[in-house]
């Protein structure tokens, strides 16, 4: 049996077909992703920008929103921070007036006790009551030795620092002892010895007597620390001026503890007797009774006494002129020190 060997040409072209068919089947994908590869990557890049972008604006306006949240909410903290401390105010107030109610309450139990004394301080009769009593013979009633006839009263108050650090619980306790004494008067005034007025809305004019108006005058002569020269007679002066009235029945007290040496006593008693004139019987229309808290006495050494002692040297011949009563403490500490 023969055998036919092939043609070795016949191999050779079939080798070089299928490399061609190869390598242009190769040069037909490069072609092919070559072309589509940039559009694609192209388009991404410009969808990935848009989104970057509206990103970066939802977080501006976030950022924006989150501004004015804090901005509220700082205000919010900022309103219930004032809201609080005009609760704890109101809170001070309210264990005040309810100090004040029970104290009010414990006097009013005890007020049979002291109804006899308190009988001896009535006032005299006003010239109505006196029209409606006709006949009757008028009586000056004293107490502690001085008239309580007046129907307005008058405080002239040194609010100088010897005073107001020293004897102020005194000053007080002596305030409310005067006002005891009226029970009922048709105006009260209260003025530094400078001439200012504690209550500044009632300049010139008078506080009506009312227990709130009282109660409110003790409470404010606790913290009241006006400007004061320690010479009352700045004060005595304005009172006179301001106050008199012929068709007025008025009493002056003076609260003080010293006199600086530029004032002369003299002078000064000599000016009070021509702006306080005589009415139709002779007497002065404005009484001026004085209250000595013994504070340089007491505190300071002797040659720093001479103040005190020309305080108290006016004070008796003002008193002596116009009708009314001098009185020195022994003592410029209150009921409560002195018990200590």
């Amino acid at each position: 049996m023969k055998r036919y060997r092939r043609d070795a040409g016949e191999l050779n072209i079939s080798f070089l077909d299928v490399i061609c068919c190869g390598f242009g089947a190769i040069v037909l994908l490069l072609i092919i992703a070559k072309t589509v590869e940039p559009l694609v990557l192209e388009n991404t890049t410009i969808n990935l920008d848009g989104k970057v972008a509206e990103l970066q604006d939802q977080l501006f306006e976030i950022r924006g929103e989150t501004t004015v949240f804090n901005r509220d909410m700082n205000a919010k903290h900022e309103q219930l921070s004032r809201e609080r401390e005009r609760l704890a105010i109101l809170k001070t107030q309210l264990a005040q007036l309810e100090a004040r109610q029970a104290k009010v309450a414990q006097n009013s139990a005890s007020e049979s006790t002291y109804q006899g004394e308190l009988e001896l301080a009535l006032q005299t009769l006003t010239e109505e009551m006196e029209r409606l009593l006709a006949g009757t013979t008028k009586q000056n009633e004293l107490i502690g030795g001085i008239p309580v006839d007046s129907e307005y009263v008058i405080f002239v108050i040194d609010t100088s620092g010897s005073m107001f650090e020293n004897a102020w619980g005194r000053v007080m306790e002596e305030m409310e002892n005067v006002l005891n004494v009226y029970p009922n008067v048709k105006g009260i005034q209260v003025m530094n010895d400078m001439g200012e007025y504690m209550f500044p809305t009632f300049r010139g004019q008078w506080i009506p007597d009312t227990e709130g108006r009282r109660n409110a005058i003790l409470e404010r002569l606790r913290n009241w620390n006006a400007f004061s020269n320690s010479s009352p007679v700045e004060g005595i002066q304005t009172a006179i001026r301001t106050f008199y009235d012929p068709g007025k029945k008025i009493s002056i007290y003076v609260f003080g503890d010293d006199l600086q040496p530029n004032a002369s006593i003299t002078e000064v008693a000599n000016t009070i007797d021509r702006i306080n004139r005589r009415g139709l019987s002779n007497e002065r229309l404005v009484r001026i009774h004085a209250v000595g808290f013994p504070v340089l006495f007491q505190l300071a050494a002797p040659h720093q006494q001479e103040s005190a002692e020309r305080f108290a040297t006016l004070m008796r011949e003002i008193t002596r002129r116009n009708g009314g009563t001098f009185v020195g403490l022994n003592d410029y500490r209150s009921s409560t020190q002195q018990r200590r």
